[in-house]
């Protein structure tokens, strides 16, 4: 079964100095019907304006992902961790038993962009963590890799949660098959450009979640960016 979220059916802010979209129920955006899926919480597509960001501010009980698609972003937090994320990163921030950071775009002159991502924690109140890692473009291109997961396997950046998140780069033409253990589920987020999901197709903002199915293709239609979380 598939079930197609829109990008325009997405909750939107414009704060001046910050775009978002929320494709889930977010600060004051609220859509009882789009709370998240399953242990994913929050996907929200920011855009932040040249030398403006987030000021400190605490976090509690939170897996929190960045993924920046364009520009670069600035984080620094209370365990002393600075650094700056930019396309190819992923970013991993534990929030546990609390943490305080904050983001800002790394640029005078140019607007980040990127997705700010929350996963439910498999366990309440564990130590604050960071980790950070890079994955280059022809480890992504027409194959889903491997970038986040419970054990870190492959290289990749370690969750406390039962999840696995590819990233992808899809050429037009271009077909990746992705198998689901039983009582599992996909969302699968299009970060730019086009792809089908089985015959469905999908757009640039536009995402779907996958249940009841032992596997789906994924094909380009356009160059295409994608993410596909395998949830319990």
């Amino acid at each position: 079964m598939i079930r197609v979220r829109r990008s325009e059916e997405r909750g939107h802010a414009n704060h001046g100095w910050l775009r978002s979209k929320h494709t889930f129920s977010f600060a004051g955006y609220w859509d009882p019907q789009h709370m998240g899926f399953r242990t994913l919480r929050v996907i929200n597509e920011d855009r932040v304006a040249p030398g403006a960001g987030f000021p400190r501010h605490p976090h509690r009980d939170m897996e929190i992902l960045s993924y920046v698609v364009e520009g670069g972003l600035e984080h620094r937090d209370t365990l002393g961790t600075g650094s700056v994320i930019r396309p190819g990163d992923v970013q991993r921030m534990s929030a546990g038993r609390g943490i305080a950071h904050s983001e800002y775009n790394a640029s005078r002159d140019e607007p980040v962009h990127f997705l700010q991502i929350w996963i439910e924690p498999g366990e309440l109140g564990i130590a604050p963590g960071y980790e950070q890692k890079r994955f280059e473009p022809e480890d992504k291109r027409d194959r889903l890799r491997l970038v986040a997961s419970r054990d870190g396997r492959d290289g990749s950046i370690t969750v406390h949660q039962d999840v696995d998140l590819y990233a992808s780069l899809l050429s037009p033409g271009a077909k990746v098959e992705h198998s689901l253990a039983t009582s599992r589920g996909a969302w699968v987020q299009v970060v730019r450009g086009a792809v089908k999901l089985n015959s469905e197709l999908l757009r640039t903002g536009d995402a779907a979640a996958v249940e009841n199915a032992e596997r789906f293709t994924l094909e380009g239609v356009e160059d295409a960016e994608l993410l596909v979380f395998d949830l319990a």
